[in-house]
């Protein structure tokens, strides 16, 4: 399967350069022009790389890197920017950025690094995950014990809020309806309604996220439903 890169770019000449150039080399880009749909599209599809402008249109991309690692989102990113600068370079390796490649530049450097990050990506990106047990960020959990950890310190957690957690984890980078959560974790029968959802969705929040107005592993769809990415 070809790889999904993301191009975030408003240059059009050089969205057209690069996506057939990219396209060339067996990879298949998509490409969108300004930060908050390049953002958008991160996190809600599955890319192995993300080529991110940093003067954008509506949201620069050093705010796009940002949300995107607060999100626990880890797909690779390749910063570009006219701006040259040693402090750029800096502050977009410290938002999170994997490389920084300034303008203009050479299309067999550029696919060079392409080619090293995702080379280098599977690895970092495999979550810990055994038959046993489930790790993300600093929550494990146990599925012998059915415990849940995080920090070391035991989570107390109800049979349903475990049931819904499992069942995040089983089904990791889904976008899950409120109608399939109630089918698959509280059962066809069940005599509840969708906001029953949200209500157990926050008070998981609560429990497993550092900052649960603010979650990393488990995200809200809007209009759709949730989407555990731990």
């Amino acid at each position: 399967m070809n790889k999904r890169i993301l191009l975030v770019e408003d240059e059009p000449g050089l969205v057209m350069t690069l996506s057939d150039r990219l396209a060339s080399e067996g990879y298949s880009v998509e490409s969108v022009y300004d930060g908050n749909a390049g953002l958008l599209r991160a996190l809600n599809e599955n890319f192995d790389l993300i080529l991110l402008d940093v003067m954008l249109p509506q949201r620069n991309g050093f705010d796009v890197c940002r949300d995107l690692r607060r999100h626990n989102n880890q797909t690779p990113v390749m910063m570009l920017t006219a701006r040259g600068q040693i402090i750029d370079k800096v502050l977009g390796l410290k938002l999170g950025a994997d490389d920084y490649l300034a303008k203009p530049f050479e299309m067999i450097e550029l696919l060079a690094r392409v080619e090293a990050l995702l080379r280098r990506a599977p690895a970092e990106q495999m979550p810990v995950l055994s038959a046993e047990s489930y790790q993300f960020g600093p929550v494990q959990v146990d599925y012998r014990r059915a415990e849940v950890r995080r920090a070391g310190a035991r989570v107390e957690l109800s049979a349903l809020e475990y049931r819904l957690l499992r069942y995040f984890i089983d089904h990791r980078g889904e976008t899950l309806s409120r109608d399939t959560l109630l089918n698959e974790v509280w059962g066809y029968n069940a005599l509840v309604s969708t906001r029953t959802v949200d209500v157990h969705v926050a008070w998981l929040r609560q429990k497993i996220e550092t900052h649960a107005r603010h979650p990393e592993y488990i995200l809200t769809v809007h209009g759709l439903g949730y989407k555990f990415v731990g």
